[in-house]
């Protein structure tokens, strides 16, 4: 990857621990600026004094978890970054827990133990290859979807749709 020595990162998470292993992690890759902060509440504090480029937070924290985090950041109107990249990390992947990310606006997700590799890969594919962002009524935050099929048709997607698309042409 890239020369990291000028990306700004935000490493936030409750356990002091997860952060200096973390920030050993950034470090060793290059990156030389690391702001720290111990919840979503915190974070949000030090979004709004020093920008930065990409925010690595916690599920569980207490007393604003990294998913409110992430809600906060992509639709307050005082937020200092709605597009900011944001990889979340959790020790539960249970399907519900990554929805609940995913449709918070979250960018990225890696799963407790991690390990430099996930840590890397995760901000390799922020920075080198970025979604779009979609905004909806109930929705603000990078595309969830993670690929374009090839045979893609348009709004008709389900098996039922292309078959009514079918007959309306006929």
């Amino acid at each position: 990857m890239a020369s990291l020595e000028s990306v700004h990162v935000l490493l936030v998470d409750d356990n002091q621990h997860m952060r200096a292993i973390t920030s050993a992690i950034l470090q060793s890759a290059g990156i030389r600026k690391v702001r720290e902060a111990h919840d979503g509440a915190a974070a949000l504090e030090a979004l709004r004094d020093h920008p930065v480029d990409l925010a690595i937070v916690d599920f569980n924290m207490f007393p604003l978890d990294g998913v409110e985090f992430t809600r906060l950041v992509r639709n307050s109107p005082d937020s200092a970054n709605p597009y900011l990249p944001i990889i979340m990390m959790t020790g539960h992947s249970e399907k519900s827990r990554v929805q609940e990310a995913r449709d918070a606006g979250v960018t990225e997700f890696v799963v407790k133990p991690i390990t430099a590799r996930a840590i890397l890969e995760r901000m390799q594919a922020v920075i080198l290859r970025p979604r779009a962002f979609v905004k909806a009524d109930t929705y603000f935050g990078p595309d969830r979807r993670r690929q374009n099929p090839v045979n893609y048709k348009g709004p008709f997607r389900r098996a039922s749709d292309q078959k009514r698309e079918d007959s309306s042409a006929a």
